[in-house]
């Protein structure tokens, strides 16, 4: 009895969905690319909002921005779920093992009582702006269009909620876990007239009607003095009274900051590339929010940090016009 074996090789009739080769070609697609472009159902919606019954579920017009196809507004870190689930557990890992080291020295008993009211003053009312933040982003993941863009809106409002979440048990590692420190915080941002001017922007910014407008007012203006007056300014002054440990708490902040501005960089910049409407339609927001910003952001500042708020607010003012310019947006 004789034995025959043979090899086939088997090519396969297709290397990616349909949809993907039509935009790259017949070959072999990216976890990134199979999980974003052309996700976003087109057609065949079975209902109108009934908020908004003049528009279809998945609609190009909740913002007055244009472009000939949404998926120019790409993610240069190619985050697809899994992507950023991975890329988030490193940064939280980090961030438990600076949490457990304070806690485990007892380094909250180092900071001295001006410094714990500086911190419950000045740094805890802002995991409500942090709030405000994951709802501004989740508009983009709600009313955008096209995977490209709501996915990572959707990501970012994430970090904007795992911020606050951060910010809140900053609060609690003071107070030894009885939350005295989130209510005095709570009651500072309800009440407390220095924080007034950026309670009131928050609430206007929930009330804007275009998804890409509030995008480029949080991710711009909003974020750029956040990062230098609480994560710079704030930081620094808070060394100078002996708190100098609570920078390992703020790492995660730092970090997501950097990774969301490098992302909606990106952004802007395909946005305004578009088209000239687009850039003029950019700079008008930017000449309708900015002084309502840095005006709030300003009384906040002068309370908070004295004779450095100046420095800071230039800081933040730099910062916005050259990551406009960047775009090619003029400021």
């Amino acid at each position: 009895m004789t034995l025959e074996i043979k090899t086939a090789t088997i090519a396969p009739v297709r290397h990616t969905y349909a949809n993907i080769a039509r935009r790259f070609g017949e070959k072999p697609a990216t976890r990134y690319q199979e999980a974003t472009y052309d996700a976003q159902a087109t057609a065949n919606f079975h209902y109108r909002p009934l908020w908004q019954p003049q528009k279809e579920l998945n609609d190009k017009h909740y913002t007055a921005l244009e472009m000939a196809d949404w998926y120019a507004l790409r993610d240069p870190r190619q985050f697809y779920y899994g992507a950023y689930v991975q890329n988030r557990a490193r940064m939280q890992d980090a961030a438990e093992h600076n949490y457990a080291f304070f806690e485990k020295r007892d380094l909250a008993g180092f900071i001295g009582e001006e410094a714990r009211k500086a911190v419950v003053f000045g740094l805890l009312p802002l995991r409500h702006v942090e709030q405000t933040a994951n709802l501004n982003h989740m508009s983009g993941a709600a009313y955008g269009y096209g995977t490209a863009i709501t996915q990572a809106c959707l990501y970012a409002g994430m970090d904007r909620m795992g911020m606050a979440q951060y910010l809140s048990r900053i609060g609690l590692l003071l107070d030894g876990n009885s939350g005295q420190s989130l209510a005095e915080a709570k009651e500072i941002w309800m009440s407390h007239p220095a924080w007034q001017c950026v309670r009131a922007l928050c609430e206007e910014m929930l009330v804007e009607q275009y998804w890409f407008a509030l995008f480029w007012v949080q991710a711009l203006l909003a974020d750029s003095h956040i990062r230098q007056i609480f994560y710079t300014g704030r930081e620094q002054a808070l060394a100078g009274q002996g708190a100098r440990d609570m920078s390992m708490l703020t790492e995660f902040m730092h970090d997501c900051l950097k990774d969301i501005s490098a992302w909606s960089d990106s952004v802007f910049k395909a946005a305004a590339a578009e088209s000239e409407a687009n850039r003029a339609l950019l700079a008008g927001w930017l000449e309708k929010w900015q002084p309502q910003v840095a005006a709030a952001y300003g009384e906040v500042a002068e309370a908070l940090l004295g004779d450095a708020a100046e420095g800071a607010m230039s800081a933040a003012a730099e910062e916005i016009g050259k990551r406009a310019a960047k775009a090619g947006v003029a400021v």
